[in-house]
């Protein structure tokens, strides 16, 4: 055990806070290992909201993704790209990072049986992409933010909704 696990360990809210800390910094590290697509990036941070959630519960989960938001609002560069500020929570994929919240906090019910795990595990990738899609067809229309900001994205969504599943079963193995 490190020091400041040990200290934190007395101080639960502080021990919350850290790890929300801690999460949101997973989050804006995923964010930029990013695919240069239009109008939305493809990224690791998808995959970042499932296990923030699934390992660190809903209340962690969620937390983590508002500090995130809050970081990036203030115009910390956390978002894709290294972008930040308001002017991305108004833009094109506003949806899908607020989209992170309920995601990360479905993740968070994941349950010890597997395939449980599985479903909540799609459910919340999935459910993401509601509020990511109706924001995004007020830029590009229903029929363009459908198949450029769902359809193209569902091989990548199997793809981390099935890296989350084996993580998540790795970490409750060890």
């Amino acid at each position: 055990m490190t020091k400041i696990t040990a200290a934190l360990r007395g101080v639960p809210a502080l021990r919350f806070g850290a790890m929300a800390l801690l999460g949101s910094a997973v989050l804006a590290a995923s964010a930029q290992i990013s695919l240069p697509m239009w109008p939305v990036p493809a990224t690791l941070q998808s995959l970042a909201v499932l296990l923030l959630g699934a390992l660190g519960g809903s209340r962690l989960g969620a937390a983590s993704v508002a500090l995130y938001l809050a970081e990036g609002a203030m115009g910390l560069p956390v978002f894709a790209n290294a972008t930040g500020g308001i002017a991305v929570l108004a833009g094109p994929t506003a949806g899908y990072l607020l989209g992170f919240l309920p995601a990360a906090w479905l993740a968070g019910l994941v349950g010890s049986a597997w395939p449980r795990q599985v479903l909540v595990l799609a459910a919340a990738h999935l459910l993401l992409f509601v509020p990511g899609v109706a924001w995004l067809a007020g830029f590009v229309g229903w029929e363009r933010a459908l198949m450029a900001g769902f359809v193209l994205f569902l091989p990548g969504t199997a793809v981390k909704t099935a890296l989350a599943f084996a993580v998540l079963r790795a970490a409750r193995r060890g």
